[in-house]
């Protein structure tokens, strides 16, 4: 039996990415608001409110990606 090579597609030629960049998306995000809660931890021991304030940000930023890889995947 010989394969067709007419008939393959490609990753590439796909309209969804493929779930291993699906998952790279999740992970990113989940990182981001990992590092966003730990530096927010930190800041609040220091009494640094900027930096409080760029961790907050940082978690958010993390949440929303982490939403959105969510809803592609569905």
């Amino acid at each position: 039996m010989e394969i067709d090579k007419d008939k393959i597609v490609t990753q590439d030629e796909e309209p969804e990415p493929a779930p291993m960049d699906q998952v790279e998306d999740r992970v990113e995000a989940e990182m981001k608001e990992i590092e966003g809660r730990a530096k927010e931890r930190v800041a609040q021991g220091l009494q640094d409110k900027e930096l409080e304030r760029e961790a907050r940000e940082l978690k958010e930023e993390g949440r929303q990606e982490l939403d959105e890889a969510r809803k592609r995947e569905e």
